[in-house]
Order: structure tokens, then C-alpha cells, then sequence
């Protein structure tokens, strides 16, 4: 049964195993270009009823459509290959989870938006759609399951993409792919082996977040604030693991530099930008070197710092290590308290302030042995062991200086509070002595007294002197770090692409020989079944045992598997040839069809997907894979032309006001909708948008909401409800206001059809008005008043247009579409007396203009205008643009506010004034058009204008201030 604000509309559906078509046959009374009754009903053949007394049935419109669609798209696939005329648009691809939630209906919405704008336009469009299918969910699932995860993610990958189908998009599915299908990492394989030949890919040990219960390496996303696994709940342990790296960093400076072209026109979010440059982290400095004196403890005799703020040297009051600094190490060895310290790290979060103060140990300042340095900063310095000092930046040191960095005053008075803060710049000479000690002064500035010789002196040119004085003394030397790591791609997981390397103990580890891939992964059903943890790739003897491609040997192959960052770093390039079962991709095509012009997604993947796919494009598009000669090209080469984020949805949350506890739908009575009452209390239930959760209870099913009213307007409402790029407060109750707006639409369609009889043949309406505009000086009132409708219509048609067609190449003003679309309609409705011809253009406008958010309605609408044109998707460049009317437009009349002395008096209509007439000359027309106007006799008549000390006419006549 379909729901249309809770009324039944059963009987407009054909029953289970009726010949009836959904959209049966009109009576012969009807109108040739009438919808079926069906889908529109409560007509009758002389009146065109107003909504309420028809009902338009936006499920079965959906339905109809989806199918003639279906139809077209195998009757029509084709490969566009003209970059000119070709534009790729894609969302970002999900993980089949097996159900879809309003994010996803949120982004795919907008993807299918604009592809389908763009198609309107003229252009050829790729719009498709696959599946992130590997990774750790599908692993446990299939372990709490019992069943293989293959099984998982296809059951779920048809689910979804079922409701997918619902949503009305018009995805180009001859393009599916699924990362976990060998067809797709067979190629995966093989760029990861183009890495390895280039020495891109390494192994390396690392330390690495191991859970011993799942036998598996965690991201440092997947380890709790506790430390401990997000899945297990064990207790995160720190190891050695040789692990496989792909170098990223040797392409550092492009991926820095390129930000630039990013920039350029907004084509990715400054916010981004600004993420991206900050995971790089690129900073110059110095390391300098703090001798350390030790008391019967061997230790290195001095500690290298990095930092890039030389200038805050003389404030440097401690030194901070990294739990994995090699002094730590050392001196853990023969201290148990620290050893003790350090096995409770993993526990706490990442910004924890606690320290362990490291005993017969000091440091000095390199600046001590110069003679003018203050006796302050000669004194030894304390070391400390704190988690917040990272082992894999600079040099897993940092010189603490609480008066200019926020985590040094934090951790300085945490452990120190009472001692004072030596602050040594400050921004100004005049504050140098009055500088706020509650808070870090963290600019550049100048030095204050506490600098000796350097006071009153620019920090920065400072910094530059003392690190120059302290390289000469070996002490110092100016350094570039970055914080960008090579990123770690083993995983010991199951279901995942396997490293396509094998391990010889003569030959070391070499590549998987090309016609042997794809290394696909065994069949290990018996250990899902028994729901075995681990990873089985490392017991299963049958597949990991092999020979040597070098020297037919015994071997073995890797039982490491690849992050799943490593499928979606390529996706987007196997879309345009996904059947290439030789290349990743055919260098053509890569050339002709990339990059991608417009990616849509969450702004959670601003960093990690993003930087890898970055990274992964620059190497591939400058590779023999594309190139063919392997040279590296100077071009910035970037995989996605313009990005858009788009923001999460929040559904209504209603909580306890006593206890502050979520309230589950049965625990609220909605009776009254605006005054939600908690059942077991009858208090008035709190209300707020919050981050869509099972905990909250405030999840909705977007599919349920689509069979209710309709894919088009649950589109619509999705889009009006908030910009693109801002949080989306969910509320369903609305979509009723959307969908009233749509039925008057379609009203104004059929008044059209039944009307078409009385149109002008083969006249445009530009022609039309430029014909009627020569002769507005021997028109008649009822002629005049005819034209003044005309033009308000046109007039809105030509505004719309315009901003409408900017809205959708803005894609972030989506909602002002609907907006504007939806005020154009009033206009049309409003104008009654305007011209058959003017009205009808005037509504075939609007539904070109709507078709990308609401297309089945729109098609529906298309085929009552234009009997028997097919679908309007396949009529080429159909979406409206404007005319050039704008000038034959003006309104002859326009409303002129009037003020006396600032204040509000009346308002009159008078004729619109001449664009020729300026200052004195418009001013004494305006008064004299006034006068002629009851409002204006009555208000300004015998003499009163005349009385005034001054006029000011604003806007053109349209608001007048008369100063007495």
C-alpha cells in the first residue's frame, strides 16, 4: 500500500496479478494530453479542480518512470569520449552496510541533481555508481554471523542498491563496480606492484595498535579514549610489526603545492584546503641540541628538539619526551616506575596532561654558554615524559615554552603551578613588562627583557640570529619537517586485497608475475562457520605456500591484506573503463574523461580519502601507465576538479527534561505535535536535532519515507529543508508543503493541455512581446491590463532562469531553487488573465527548470505538454535560458512608498518612470504622478508637496522622502 498523507491510495494500484497497468488507460471523454486517471484523480472533463479536490499519486509516478528509464538505459548505453562535451559527476561511492540512511539519500540526491541539470544542458554525463565492499565491518560481521563475508557484502550490496533505485537516480549502472570483486583488485594488485618497481612501496617495521583478542592491527580511529579496542573491548598493545608503506611523502610537495590550483574559483572548500595543508604539515625550523646532564645514568649527551619557533628559546623552562623517545627507552629499562608510567599511555586520551618527570636527569639551553644570556634561562631544565609529545614528529622531543604555546602552559601548570611563566615576547614594546601571564602570547612579536641583549628586537629576526650563532657552535642546524607520514597499508585482516607479494628466503620478497594475478582470496568457509577470530590468511598452509616466480623455490605469500583507503584512492579511474581487463584504465580514456568534474561527499573524508586519491592520481597519471615514457610531467595533476561537502543530517530528538534521557517512540505522545508529552510523566518532552543514531532513537528510514510521498518529493524537501553545505534538521511532517506546491503545478499543466488549442502556432514568446510592445500606445485598458500580466510572468520566467541555472552551478544554494521555482509558480497562478501562449512557455520553463530535483514528476508533466516527445531526459538541451526579453519587461506601473521625514505615510502606484529621466526631472514627474493618486491628493494635495525642504527619491521612484 502506498501513504499519501496518511490517506489510502490503494485503489489507484493495480491489485497483485492484475493485467491492469499502474497507469490505466484515460476514458475517451478526456483530454488527449491528460495523465491517466490513476495518477491524477478527481478530474472531470470541463473543470480542473483545484488540490483539494484531487490527489496526485507521486508513488506510482515513480514507478512508471523508473521503468520507461530502465527501458532507455539498455537501449542507449553508450561511452562518451568527447571531454568537451562531457562531464563526471560523482558522489563519493558507500559501503553496503545493507541500508541506506538520509546521508546517503542526502549526497546521491545531489549527485543525481546535477547530473541531471547537466544533462538538460546538453552534455553527456557519467553518473556511477559501485561499492567500498572490503574492510573490518564485513569481517566481524561474518565472524558474529557465521557466514563468509563475501556472502555479507553481497546481500547487502543488493539491498542497497535497490533502495538506491527508489530515489529516482539516474546512475549509468553498466559501470558497477564492487571493491572486493577480483575483476577490480586484480588492478589494485597491480598498481600497488607499479609503486613497488618505482620503490614506492617498502616494508619498514612500525609500532602498530594490535588487538590480542581479534589478532588484528587497529587505525588509531578504531582504539577508544580508554585505549581499548572499539570491537573487542581489549586493551590495545603496542607492537613491532614489519609492515608494507607506500611512500607518499616523495610526492609531499606536490600534494602541498597543488592546493593552490584548488583554491582557485572555490573549487574545493577553504576548509579542506586548510585540512589537507595541515595533515602535511610542512614547517621550517631547527633541530637544536640540549646537552643533558645525567647522575649515573647512560644516556646520549644531548637531546635533539626540533622546532619552528627558534625565537621562544630563552623561554624554554622543560623538555618533553615521547614515550617512544630512545632516552625513554633506555632509562625504562632500569626504571620500573617508569616502565609502570608507560603501560598506562595507552589508556589515556590523546590529550591528556600527565606527566612523568624523569629523575637524575636534566637538560641545559644551548643558549647558556653565552655570557649575556639571562641567568633564567642558564638554569638546567627538568625532563619530562608526556603522552602529548608525538613519537613520529621532529624528533619525538619538545622544548616546552609555557608563556607562547597553549599545550606548554596547560602541562607547565599542570605540574608546576608555582612557578612562574617566563614570557619573552610579547606584541608590542610597551607590553613587554605588562604581558598577561593567564594565557600564551603565541604570535610573533617583540622580545621582552627576559631576552638580554635582544630586547625591544623583532622575534623573527631574533630566531634567524640565534639559530645562525648556534650552528656555528654545532648546536643547531635549519631544518624543513613535515608532518605527513608514509601511510601504513598492511592490515592482518582476512577480507581485504592481498598483497600481491611473495617471500623467498633466497630472493627476498618479490612480486606476484602479472599473468598470476589477481592473488585472489581463499576459500575459508570453516572458519567463518566456527567464528574463529584472526586472520585465517596466516593458517591457511594450502594458499600460502608456494614457489618462487625468481628461482622456484619454496615461498610464501603475504598474509597482509590492504587498507580499504587503498581501493577508494583509485575507484573514481576504474569507472570510465571497467571492463579493461589488461589496465587499471585505457590511457585515452584516462586522458579524455579525467579528472572528475564535480565529487560530492562528507566532509569526514577530508583528509585521508582525499590526500590518498591525490596521491594515487599524481603517480598513476604520471606513470608509463599513462605516459607511456615514464616521464614526470610538470602539470598539477589533481583527480577531482571541484569538490562539494555536503552537511549531516539530525533527526528530532525528544528526551526526558527530568533526567535528560532519550525517549523512544512509544515513550512520547505526538497526539499534539507541537507539544510533545512524555507518556510516563505527561512533562512536555524536550526537542532537538541531533546526529541520527540508534541510542537517540530519532533514525529515520529514508525508503519508508519514498513509499509514502513519492522519490521527487522527498528530493524536493531534502533540498528545500537547508543549504548543501549546513546541517540538515530533518522533518518529515513538512514534506506536505512540498508536495501541496507540486499538485499546483501540476494543476497549472493541465490548464495548459486543455488549453493548448488556443496557443499561437510557431510564435516564440520573445516574438510575441516584441510584436505587442510596438503597439502599447493603441491598446485598449482590457489589451493593457492583458499585457501587464504577460510581463509579470515573463519577467519572473527571465529572473528565474537566471538564478535558478546559478543556484545549480553553485550546487551549495540547492535550496533556492525550490524556493525560486515555488515563487514562480505563484506568479503564473496569480496572473490569470495573461495570455495562453505566455503561460503556457511560462510553465513548460518551470518544469525544465524543475525536472533535475523532481524528474519523474517532471517527465509526467513533460509528456501532458508535449504528447508523444518521450522522456525529457533524452531531448538534449532543453533546460531554459534566457531571451533577452528583460528590457521590454519593465513594469508600466510600479508601487512608490512615500515618507514624511523618514517615516512610513502611503504607498500609491504610479506609471513607471522613464530610464531618461534623472535628478530635478524625476523628482518633480515623481510628485506630479503622485498627485494625480487618491493616496497622494489626499496626503499631499493644496500645496503640502510644495511645503517640503527637500525631496529624496530612491530606487527609482519606488520610495520618496518628503523632509518637512
Amino acid at each position: 500500500m502506498i501513504l499519501h498523507y496518511g490517506r489510502l491510495f490503494a485503489r489507484s494500484l493495480p491489485r497483485p496479478g492484475s493485467s491492469r497497468p499502474i497507469l490505466g488507460a484515460a476514458h475517451p471523454w478526456e483530454h488527449p494530453r491528460s495523465p491517466p486517471r490513476a495518477l491524477f484523480q478527481g478530474v472531470n472533463r470541463t473543470t480542473w479542480r483545484s488540490y483539494a479536490d484531487t490527489r496526485l499519486n507521486l508513488p506510482a509516478l515513480d514507478e512508471k518512470w523508473r521503468g520507461k528509464w530502465a527501458s532507455l538505459r539498455s537501449s542507449s548505453a553508450k561511452d562518451p569520449r568527447d571531454p568537451a562535451t562531457t562531464k563526471y559527476v560523482l558522489p563519493m561511492f558507500p559501503y553496503p552496510s545493507g541500508h541506506l540512511h538520509l546521508g546517503h539519500l542526502r549526497v546521491y540526491t545531489i549527485a543525481d541533481v546535477i547530473a541531471r541539470f547537466r544533462t538538460l544542458l546538453g552534455d553527456k554525463v557519467i553518473l556511477p555508481m559501485g561499492w567500498d565492499a572490503f574492510g573490518l565491518p564485513a569481517e566481524n560481521a561474518a565472524m558474529e554471523r557465521g557466514v563468509n563475508p563475501a556472502t555479507w557484502t553481497r546481500s547487502n550490496i543488493a539491498k542497497m542498491k535497490e533502495q538506491l533505485d527508489l530515489m529516482n537516480g539516474s546512475w549509468d549502472w553498466s559501470r558497477e563496480l564492487a571493491t572486493c570483486d577480483p575483476a577490480f583488485y586484480k588492478h589494485t594488485q597491480k598498481i600497488f606492484l607499479l609503486l613497488h618497481a618505482q620503490g614506492l612501496a617498502y616494508q619498514d617495521e612500525a609500532e602498530v595498535n594490535y588487538d590480542p583478542v581479534d589478532k588484528t592491527v587497529l587505525a588509531n580511529e578504531q582504539v577508544d579514549a580508554k585505549g581499548r579496542s572499539w570491537r573487542s573491548g581489549a586493551l590495545v598493545e603496542k607492537r613491532k610489526l614489519k609492515q608494507w608503506f607506500l611512500r607518499i611523502s616523495e610526492f609531499r610537495d606536490s600534494l602541498l603545492n597543488d592546493l593552490e590550483s584548488l583554491s582557485n574559483d572555490e573549487a574545493w572548500p577553504e576548509r579542506v584546503l586548510t585540512m589537507q595543508k595541515n595533515w602535511l604539515g610542512k614547517s621550517n625550523g631547527a633541530t637544536v641540541k640540549f646537552p643533558v646532564m645525567a647522575f649515573q645514568q647512560k644516556v646520549n649527551a644531548a637531546i635533539e628538539v626540533f622546532t619552528s619557533r627558534p625565537d621562544t628559546l630563552f623561554g624554554v623552562q622543560y623538555l618533553a619526551l615521547a614515550s617512544t623517545h630512545p632516552v625513554v627507552a633506555d632509562l625504562a629499562k632500569s626504571d620500573p616506575e617508569l616502565q609502570a608510567f608507560l603501560d598506562t599511555l595507552p589508556g589515556l586520551p590523546p590529550d591528556s596532561k600527565i606527566g612523568y618527570l624523569l629523575p637524575h636527569i636534566r637538560a641545559i639551553n644551548p643558549l647558556a654558554y653565552h655570557a649575556d644570556t639571562p641567568e633564567a634561562t642558564k638554569q638546567s631544565l627538568p625532563v619530562y615524559v608526556a603522552p602529548y609529545v608525538l613519537g613520529d614528529y621532529g624528533e619525538g622531543a619538545v622544548m616546552g615554552v609555557p608563556g607562547h604555546d597553549v599545550r606548554d602552559h596547560t602541562f607547565w601548570k599542570t605540574h608546576r603551578s608555582d612557578e612562574p611563566v617566563r614570557v619573552v615576547l610579547a606584541a608590542s614594546d610597551d607590553e613587554s613588562t605588562t604581558a598577561m601571564l593567564n594565557e600564551p602570547y603565541v604570535e610573533h612579536g617583540v622580545m621582552t627583557e627576559h631576552s638580554g641583549i635582544y630586547a625591544g628586537k623583532s622575534s623573527k629576526e631574533v630566531g634567524e640570529l640565534l639559530v645562525s650563532m648556534l650552528e656555528a657552535a654545532d648546536l643547531a642546524k635549519s631544518v624543513e619537517k613535515w608532518r605527513l607520514r608514509d601511510w601504513l597499508v598492511s592490515r592482518q585482516r582476512y577480507w581485504g586485497t592481498p598483497i600481491p607479494i611473495i617471500h623467498c628466503g633466497s630472493c627476498g620478497a618479490v612480486p606476484v608475475p602479472d599473468v598470476d594475478l589477481p592473488v585472489m582470496l581463499p576459500e575459508v568457509d570453516e572458519h567463518w562457520a566456527r567464528k574463529k577470530v584472526g586472520n585465517p590468511l596466516e593458517t591457511n598452509q594450502e594458499w600460502m605456500n608456494t614457489s618462487c616466480p625468481n628461482c622456484s623455490g619454496p615461498a610464501k605469500r603475504d598474509t597482509d591484506t590492504m587498507d580499504t583507503f587503498v581501493d577508494s584512492s583509485w575507484y573514481f579511474m576504474r569507472f570510465i573503463d571497467p571492463y579493461n581487463e589488461k589496465a587499471p584504465f585505457e590511457a585515452a580514456k584516462a586522458k579524455d574523461l579525467l579528472p572528475v568534474d564535480l565529487y560530492i561527499g562528507g566532509v569526514e573524508h577530508a583528509i585521508l580519502h582525499l590526500l590518498y586519491a591525490r596521491f594515487i592520481y599524481k603517480f598513476l597519471m604520471t606513470s608509463d601507465l599513462v605516459t607511456g615514457e615514464g616521464k614526470k610531467a610538470a602539470d598539477a595533476y589533481e583527480p577531482f576538479r571541484r569538490l562539494i561537502t555536503q552537511g549531516m543530517v539530525h533527526g528530532k530528538t525528544y528526551s526526558d527534561p527530568a533526567t535528560g534521557r532519550f525517549l523512544k517512540p512509544d515513550e512520547v505522545d505526538l497526539s499534539v505535535t507541537s507539544s510533545p508529552k512524555v507518556v510516563a510523566t505527561g512533562e512536555t518532552a524536550l526537542v532537538s536535532y541531533e546526529k541520527m543514531s540508534k541510542s537517540k532513537y530519532n533514525g529515520v528510514d529514508p525508503t519508508g519515507v519514498i513509499a509514502q510521498h513519492g522519490a521527487d518529493a522527498t528530493r524536493a524537501h531534502m533540498l528545500f529543508q537547508a543549504p548543501v553545505s549546513e546541517v540538515l534538521d530533518w522533518d518529515g511532517d513538512k514534506i506536505v508543503g512540498v508536495t501541496r506546491w507540486l499538485s499546483r503545478v501540476h494543476d497549472l499543466v493541465l490548464k495548459v493541455a486543455s488549453s493548448s488549442t488556443d496557443r499561437t502556432p510557431g510564435i516564440s514568446p520573445q516574438a510575441y512581446l516584441e510584436k505587442q510592445s510596438a503597439n502599447l500606445g493603441s491598446t485598449s485598458p482590457s489589451e493593457l491590463s492583458q499585457w501587464d500580466a504577460d510581463t509579470a510572468i515573463w519577467r519572473d520566467v527571465q529572473k528565474t532562469i537566471s538564478s535558478v541555472t546559478d543556484s545549480y552551478d553553485k550546487v551549495y544554494s540547492l535550496n533556492t531553487v525550490v524556493s525560486d521555482l515555488m515563487s514562480l509558480t505563484n506568479t503564473i497562478t496569480a496572473n490569470a488573465s495573461a495570455t495562453p501562449l505566455i503561460v503556457s512557455e511560462a510553465v513548460s520553463s518551470l518544469v525544465r527548470m524543475l525536472a533535475p530535483i523532481a524528474p519523474a514528476f517532471a517527465e509526467e508533466c513533460w509528456s501532458v505538454l508535449q504528447l508523444n516527445a518521450g522522456s525529457l531526459f533524452e531531448a538534449g538541451a532543453v533546460f531554459p535560458v534566457a531571451d533577452g526579453t528583460q528590457v521590454l519587461l519593465q513594469p508600466r506601473r510600479q508601487a512608490c512608498a512615500v515618507q514624511f521625514s523618514g517615516k512610513m505615510r502611503f504607498v500609491a502606484e504610479i506609471p513607471t518612470p522613464s530610464a531618461d529621466l534623472k535628478g530635478d526631472e524625476l523628482k518633480d514627474w515623481i510628485i506630479e504622478e503622485l498627485l494625480k493618486t487618491d493616496e497622494g491628493m489626499a496626503k499631499l494635495g493644496v500645496g503640502k508637496a510644495a511645503t517640503a525642504k527637500k525631496v529624496i527619491v530612491v530606487k527609482e521612484g519606488k520610495l520618496v522622502n518628503f523632509v518637512f
